[in-house]
């Protein structure tokens, strides 16, 4: 009985997914409401997701344009922003917030090259982990007696044929997200 790698590539699919929605959070000079997906407002005592209460638009290539539904929360949308990692001081008239996203220093594009080369290196963590986690699951299976020797040689190679296609893929993105740094 050969290993099913059907879980185990679900699960380095979503550590894929992952680094991709981690990404997204990274400025890069360009305006992108995904800046402020993990931004939370104290909304009547509930943390609440900048999308979930206002409109988000890009007025420009370096400018969104966040509209509240609720003008009472304009404030407390700006005091988030400027809580957040973001790095960029909101400018607001009292009914609309406006982010202006700075072109990018050399010094700046270089700091956020090696940032998303240690976020592409925790991805890779994570599908060697996963990979990990197979190979045991191969060895307590040969254990058992339920896989032989042999199969229990074929599941790790699939396993690893596995790992190894997602790491290209991981590499692809990482250099992809790179060059968009280094061309802005």
């Amino acid at each position: 009985m050969k290993l099913d790698t059907k879980e185990f590539e679900s699960k380095m699919k979503k550590s894929i997914g992952i680094y991709e929605e981690n990404l997204s959070t990274i400025r890069v000079g360009r305006a992108s409401p995904a800046v402020l997906s993990h931004i939370t407002v104290d909304y009547y005592g509930t943390a609440t997701a900048i999308n979930q209460m206002a409109e988000i638009r890009v007025a420009d290539a370096r400018t969104i344009a966040i509209t509240p539904w609720d003008a009472s929360t304009v404030k407390s949308i700006e005091k988030a922003i400027l809580a957040s990692d973001l790095g960029i001081t909101p400018t607001s008239d009292g009914k609309v917030i406006r982010l202006v996203f700075p072109q990018l220093t050399e010094e700046r594009r270089k700091e956020v090259k090696k940032q998303i080369q240690k976020m592409g290196e925790d991805a890779k963590i994570a599908l060697r982990n996963v990979r990990r986690e197979a190979n045991d699951k191969c060895k307590e299976l040969k254990k058992a007696g339920t896989m032989t020797e042999d199969e229990q040689k074929q599941s790790e190679k699939a396993v690893q044929d596995l790992t190894d296609k997602y790491i290209k893929e991981i590499d692809a993105i990482t250099a992809k997200k790179d060059k968009e740094v280094m061309e802005i």
